[in-house]
C-alpha cells in the first residue's frame, strides 16, 4: 500500500513511518519543513509539502494514497479547542479526498478522553465534554465509504526520545526540587511502547474494520506514585505527597495529566487485531536511565 502520514517526523510518526516501510508499504510523509522533509528521503519515505492548515494540500496527499495515517496534532494545551478544531478540519478534509473509496483511514485521539476512575475499554465512548473531536470526525467517515479507525493512544508513550507526559514530569521536579504525586498517588496511566503503538497503526491501516476504536495500551495502570518514585529517585530528590489545591501551582498545565485516574484495556484490541505488545513497560523503561540524561 502507498501510505500518506502525517506527523510522520513526530516521536510516534517516524517509529510507524519505519514499521511501515519494514512491512513493504511504501509511506509518502507529510512535511512542514526542509528539517522533515530530509528526515523522510533519509529513511526512504517519499515527501509530501503541506501543513495541517493547508487543507488542500491534505486533500492531494490523501487522495493519491491507498490510506492515510493521521497523527500530526498541535499539542497547544494553552489552546487547546483551537487546536482541536483544526484537527477536526484535517481529518474533514482528507476524509473527503477518501469518500467512497473503501479506503482505510486511521485517526488518532487518546485514552484520557474515556470517563475517568474506571477501567476503560474500546467500547467506551468519549466523555462529552472533552474539545478534541478527532474520534467523531473519523467515525463520520464511516458513513461516506471509508474504512476508518482510531488509535486511542495511552497518556505516556514512552522510549528513548519521548518529549511527552514524562519528559515533562522530569523537568518539573528538577525545576521545582522534589517528584510530587497528588493525594495518596493512586491514580493510574495507562502507557505503551512508542514501537508497540507503532506496530498498532500498521495492523490498523492493513486489516482494522471500519468503525473500530482500538486502544495503544501495554500497561493498563501504572499508579502515579510509582511513576513519581522513579523520578525522584534516579535525580535524587524528595517524592513528596501535594493537595489537588496545590497541584495546579506545582503542576501548572499538566495537572489535568496528573491527576488523572486513567486504567485502560486493550483486551479487544488484542483479540481484533492480534497485536500483542512485546516491549518493556513503563517503569523499567524509566529505570533504564535515558530519561534522565541532559
Amino acid at each position: 500500500m502507498r501510505i500518506f502520514v502525517t506527523g510522520a517526523t513526530g516521536f510516534v510518526g517516524s517509529a510507524v513511518v519505519q514499521e511501515l516501510l519494514a512491512a513493504g508499504h511504501e509511506v509518502v510523509g507529510l512535511a512542514r519543513t526542509d528539517k522533515a522533509a530530509e528526515d523522510l528521503e533519509a529513511k526512504g519515505a517519499d515527501v509530501h509539502r503541506g501543513s495541517l492548515d493547508d487543507l488542500d494540500s491534505l486533500r492531494e496527499g490523501a487522495s493519491a494514497a491507498d490510506g492515510v495515517i493521521h497523527l500530526a496534532f498541535n499539542h497547544d494545551f494553552s489552546n487547546f479547542a483551537a487546536a482541536a478544531e483544526t484537527d477536526r478540519m484535517a481529518i474533514e478534509a482528507m476524509g473527503s479526498a477518501l469518500e467512497g473509496s473503501g479506503k482505510p483511514f486511521v485517526g488518532t485521539s487518546g485514552t484520557l478522553m474515556l470517563p475517568s476512575g474506571r477501567l476503560g475499554t474500546e467500547e467506551d465512548a468519549p466523555t462529552p465534554a472533552t474539545p478534541r473531536r478527532s474520534e467523531e470526525a473519523a467515525m463520520k467517515l464511516v458513513n461516506q465509504g471509508v474504512r476508518a479507525s482510531v488509535v486511542r493512544l495511552a497518556p505516556s508513550v514512552h522510549g528513548l526520545g519521548d518529549h511527552g507526559f514524562v519528559k515533562t514530569l522530569i523537568d518539573i521536579a528538577r525545576a521545582k526540587g522534589a517528584s510530587a504525586y497528588i493525594g495518596e498517588g493512586l491514580n493510574r496511566w495507562s502507557a505503551v511502547h512508542r514501537l508497540d503503538a507503532a506496530s498498532l497503526y500498521r495492523l490498523a491501516i492493513e486489516a482494522a474494520p471500519a468503525g473500530a476504536r482500538l486502544h495503544g495500551v501495554g500497561d493498563e495502570g501504572v499508579l502515579f506514585r510509582d511513576i513519581a518514585g522513579v523520578i525522584g529517585r534516579h535525580l535524587n530528590l524528595p517524592v513528596v505527597s501535594i493537595s489537588r489545591e496545590e497541584a495546579d501551582s506545582h503542576f501548572s498545565w499538566l495537572t489535568f495529566a496528573a491527576a488523572a485516574d486513567n486504567p485502560t484495556s486493550s483486551e479487544l484490541t488484542r483479540k481484533r487485531l492480534g497485536w500483542e505488545p512485546t516491549h518493556i513497560g513503563l517503569i523499567p523503561d524509566l529505570e533504564e536511565g535515558h530519561y534522565f540524561l541532559r
